[in-house]
């Protein structure tokens, strides 16, 4: 028979579960703790200041000789022979060939013999005009006679004149024979070999001589760029020390060519294609590494800005317009953003001309976190080097 107390007891065990189950929940649906509040986001900033700027730019150019002679033969005939080595170099009055030169010496000869004559006829020119004057003092000869006399003796003197004239054609004309090098320098390969017949100032040279010490190095630069250096020379911004603008090269390789050169001129007029001028410089070359046509990149030092103001490229962004923008921190420690004029670059920076003044602070680590308006805190910029690869 089943008791009241026996109905009581599974009762009693579901009730007690019911409140543990109850209490399980209310202690799950408790609200959390809310975590400490944070402070303004931590941002590294460079501190802007001015500074002297050696500004340099970098243009193209190609190297050419600094004198180049085309040897012609100035009388023709045939060549006996060469006399120079293809290649090597030859000084000035040297002899490169050898034309035959025995017409050339049998016509100085005639030339001598009838200046020989010449001189003989003025002799006796002379003799007579003597005798004439001599006879006119006592009316003993005609006025026709003694002007005779007289124009006989002015066509000899010129007859002479002429026939020396003659001898000095014919001797030039011989010592051209010899052909000799209008220049020291470098000699080309020759066009001709021994027997070939040349003609006076044929069109086809016998050869190239180019002087390759030193060289000119002819560059390219924009007829804007060089306005603006020159109205910044002019207005101060920029100072060049001696007035002489030196010049560096990088050679077709990478490397650098270890002479330093100058800057002779400018051409007077620009290019109507390009809208660029070409700048000439000059640089020794005593161990002939630069060779006429080579590509070169040049580096010309413009000057120095003494006030020049320079912030790292990583902390320049550009805003939707394209300007350059920068995001700096202000005295009271609030985000600004300002729009900046970044010239041209120097190295890894930019070198600013309008938007920043020094002791302006500018944010290059934790842009991420910055926001216009907000606070932050800041710490100096530290620019650590990159680690160098395993092994090294």
């Amino acid at each position: 028979m089943t008791t009241n107390k026996d109905l009581r007891a599974p009762g009693l065990v579901l009730l007690v579960m019911l409140g543990l189950l109850v209490a399980g929940c209310e202690k799950k649906s408790a609200p959390a703790a809310a975590p400490p509040q944070a402070g303004p986001p931590e941002v590294s900033v460079y501190t802007v200041k001015a500074e002297p700027v050696n500004l340099t730019s970098q243009l193209s150019g190609r190297v050419a000789a600094s004198l180049i002679a085309e040897v012609r033969p100035q009388v023709g005939g045939i060549v006996l022979k060469r006399l120079f080595k293809e290649g090597s170099d030859v000084k000035e009055g040297d002899v490169l060939y050898q034309i035959d030169p025995a017409r050339y010496e049998a016509a100085l000869a005639g030339a001598e013999a009838d200046l020989l004559k010449a001189e003989g006829r003025s002799a006796s020119a002379q003799i007579k005009g003597r005798r004439m004057t001599e006879l006119k003092k006592d009316d003993a000869v005609s006025g026709q006679d003694f002007d005779d006399a007289m124009s006989a003796l002015k066509v000899t003197a010129a007859d002479i004149d002429l026939y020396k004239s003659a001898v000095e054609t014919a001797r030039i004309n011989l010592q051209y024979t010899r052909i000799t090098a209008p220049i020291s320098g470098r000699i080309g390969r020759s066009s001709i070999t021994d027997g070939a017949l040349v003609t006076a100032s044929q069109a086809t040279p016998l050869a190239t001589i180019q002087m390759l010490d030193p060289v000119y190095v002819d560059i390219t630069q924009s007829s804007a760029a060089m306005l603006e250096l020159r109205s910044a020379l002019e207005s101060g911004q920029i100072k060049n020390a001696d007035g002489e603008t030196k010049v560096r090269l990088i050679l077709d390789d990478g490397s650098r060519y270890a002479e330093e050169g100058v800057l002779k001129f400018t051409e007077a007029f620009v290019n109507e294609t390009t809208g660029s001028v070409t700048l000439r410089t000059s640089f020794p070359n005593p161990n002939l590494t630069l060779l006429p046509g080579m590509f070169v990149r040049a580096i010309l030092e413009e000057g120095v800005k003494e006030d020049g103001i320079l912030v790292p490229q990583r902390g320049v962004t550009r805003d939707p317009a394209g300007n350059a923008v920068v995001m700096i921190v202000n005295a009271e420690s609030i985000v600004e953003q300002r729009i900046i004029t970044a010239a041209r670059t120097v190295g890894n920076s930019w070198l600013v001309s309008k938007g920043l003044a020094p002791g302006d602070r500018v944010i290059l680590e934790g842009l991420q976190r910055a926001r216009p308006g907000s606070p932050v805190t800041t710490v100096p910029f530290v620019d650590t080097p990159a680690a160098p690869p395993a092994g090294k």
